[in-house]
């Protein structure tokens, strides 16, 4: 089959860009308003995007924080909206985000083998090291814990997770009337996993879905989040401004899979792109330039504190002169390396950064037409710069419609998408192998 484009949709119901609720398209409730989620998921699938995908955080933060005054301060819970969007949709994927820091492997695992069965396998697992000090505080912690303390649980985590997923075979529920055998014994095992941080038994008390298990997703791009991916990721969403730095990423994480025996082909890398369409280039543009004029400064400068560690002390500094040394974080130190990089190369006052990742926090914002857009994705996808993308609508629905409305059909006219789903799961449609199970070991085996 000829390789095409994958593509998920990255849907706050708040919108991504910080000053979205302020556009007269965007519903002012949008980020806790069930309807427009539904709408939303129906959009995607109307689009045949192949996920919806959604970020989550674990606390409120205002002033210094990424979410100070704009419609994403507040949502659901993603795996609860996801579940409640899954009977409105036939086959739209569903990427939700749960962190490996502040929550259990078997609450993790139950939950999401859950929202698979509710989907009949289209659930996805966004995996997460949780950063930031207000997280820590609503997590018995005064403090988060170090970065690479992060990534050597979340290593742990996921295993747990998918040791948990592959406790019952595929056939394990004979569920016969007649002989009053409702599961075969032989076929479900405990895990009796003893490690550094964790400690579980097992067996999980959910079967598996048409999709064997939920699809893994994963997004660091430190040293840490690039071998974490590596072993254990199926998709990875990461950000790039530039082809070179998103090629020398892809070759790395594909080098890195092979390394530990995984076929480079199962690890799919998805760069975010926040498009601003339009059917000229012109009108991208003044798009662009109205969402922009909508920002609240206090919210500009405290987006690029959060994504800079959130130790960054920007009063009283002049924001048309340049964008001060952060200090070290333990947060998210590959955000923080690329903000200063953005910064630094495209010679930008702290209001210009602000302005230019308003919408993509790091990700990568394309202005133009349909035309332009297409022959942008085209290139990194034929490049080795992606195997798809994670598209970031500024604001919505309008953004999402016009992605639908104008960039598919172009996509599709140079054969680099869809016209139809291939599946009915997640997994089918991201032409990810089926983890197949095999019998007789202390805990089942997946394929990947």
């Amino acid at each position: 089959m000829t390789r095409q484009i994958k593509l998920g949709a990255f849907l706050p119901g708040g919108g991504q860009h910080i000053a979205a609720w302020r556009h007269p398209d965007q519903p002012l409730d949008g980020a806790v308003n069930l309807r427009f989620h539904i709408e939303l998921a129906q959009e995607a699938e109307r689009g045949l995007f192949d996920a919806y995908f959604l970020a989550d955080g674990l606390a409120v933060a205002f002033g210094g924080g990424i979410e100070g005054g704009n419609a994403r301060v507040v949502g659901f819970e993603p795996v609860s909206l996801f579940s409640a969007l899954a009977p409105f949709t036939k086959n739209l994927g569903f990427i939700a985000t749960a962190s490996t820091t502040y929550e259990e492997p078997y609450s993790v695992a139950r939950k999401f083998a859950s929202l698979d069965l509710i989907s009949d396998g289209r659930a996805g697992w966004n995996v997460v090291t949780t950063a930031t000090e207000a997280a820590a505080r609503n997590f018995n912690r005064d403090q988060q814990l170090p970065h690479a303390v992060r990534y050597q649980r979340a290593a742990e985590h996921v295993a747990v997770v998918k040791k948990l997923w592959q406790s019952f075979d595929d056939d394990a529920f004979v569920r016969d009337r007649a002989s009053g055998v409702y599961f075969d014994v032989d076929k479900v095992r405990p895990i009796n996993h003893r490690g550094d941080h964790f400690k579980v038994e097992g067996p999980l008390n959910v079967s598996r879905s048409p999709q064997g298990h939920p699809v893994v997703v994963q997004a660091g791009q430190s040293e840490d989040g690039r071998d974490l991916a590596a072993q254990t990721a199926e998709v990875i969403f990461t950000a790039h401004q530039k082809l070179e730095t998103a090629q020398e990423f892809y070759r790395d994480i594909k080098a890195r899979a092979a390394r530990y025996g995984r076929d480079p082909s199962h690890v799919l890398v998805m760069p975010g792109v926040s498009p601003f369409i339009g059917r000229t280039e012109e009108e991208a543009r003044e798009k662009y330039e109205r969402l922009t004029g909508l920002i609240i400064e206090e919210d500009g400068l405290a987006l690029i504190n959060a994504l800079s560690g959130g130790k960054l002390n920007l009063v009283g500094v002049d924001i048309d002169g340049p964008l001060p040394a952060a200090p070290p974080t333990e947060g998210m130190k590959s955000r923080q390396s690329l903000i200063r990089q953005i910064a630094d190369e495209n010679n930008f006052s702290i209001r210009q950064l602000y302005q230019w990742i308003a919408s993509a926090r790091g990700h990568f914002t394309i202005i133009g037409s349909a035309v332009q857009i297409a022959d942008t994705l085209q290139e990194w996808f034929e490049t080795e710069g992606a195997d798809g993308f994670n598209i970031l609508p500024p604001w919505l629905p309008t953004g999402l419609t016009d992605f639908v409305d104008l960039v598919i059909p172009e996509l599709q006219r140079r054969g680099l998408f869809r016209i139809a789903y291939e599946g009915r799961t997640l997994r089918a449609n991201l032409g990810l192998p089926f983890p197949h199970m095999s019998r007789g070991a202390d805990h089942a085996q997946a394929a990947e």
